[in-house]
């Protein structure tokens, strides 16, 4: 199998020792500062769902849970972590999905990728229901808040939550499709060894 046929196979060239170490790199600090990248794990989901392997999504989760955990004893404010930390599963799965879907938009054309932007925003915003909405109800931090209020001052986190998830994907996106056309425009030697 040629280079191209295997990349058109797996649509991601992006190893997933890549994958691993985005999320390695990334999620100690959630929004990130000027010393260190936001949080790529809704990327990362996104991205592992093109695989469509169980296995790497449960990895991920508990990678996830190991990382939380090993911040959390380093210093990282623990604010996040309650009976609510369970729905980041279904937080994550909605970025798997949505990731499996969009692998199969293999060709990376304009309305292909206008797609798979759509999809990504709507399950970047379904992730921040699940993940926010879960917290709201379940940690008991806003006993005293209505949903009103609590959407005011959770609004302020939702641009930078898609925004994150947006940039690291559309970079990714643009990853594949610049090492795709480098293959496209490599001359088919099988071809000009046929014609000689």
């Amino acid at each position: 199998m040629k280079i191209k046929q295997r990349l058109h196979v797996e649509y991601l060239p992006i190893p997933l020792i890549a994958l691993i170490a985005l999320m390695v790199l990334t999620r100690f600090h959630h929004f990130g500062d000027l010393l260190h990248l936001p949080d790529a794990s809704l990327a990362v989901f996104f991205f592992a769902g093109f695989y469509r392997k169980k296995a790497l999504f449960v990895f991920l989760l508990i990678m996830a849970g190991l990382i939380d955990y090993i911040a959390i004893a380093n210093g990282t404010s623990s604010w996040c972590v309650s009976p609510a930390y369970v729905f980041l599963i279904p937080t994550y799965a909605v970025m798997w999905f949505a990731g499996g879907y969009c692998s199969i938009f293999k060709s990376l054309k304009t309305a292909d990728l206008a797609i798979q932007l759509g999809l990504l925003i709507l399950a970047t915003s379904a992730a921040f229901a699940i993940s926010n909405g879960s917290f709201y109800m379940l940690s008991g931090r806003y006993t005293d808040v209505s949903w009103t209020q609590y959407f005011a001052r959770v609004a302020q986190y939702y641009p930078p939550y898609v925004g994150y998830a947006l940039c690291y994907t559309v970079a990714g996106l643009s990853i594949i499709k610049l090492f795709n056309a480098l293959f496209d425009t490599r001359p088919n030697y099988e071809e000009l060894d046929r014609r000689s």
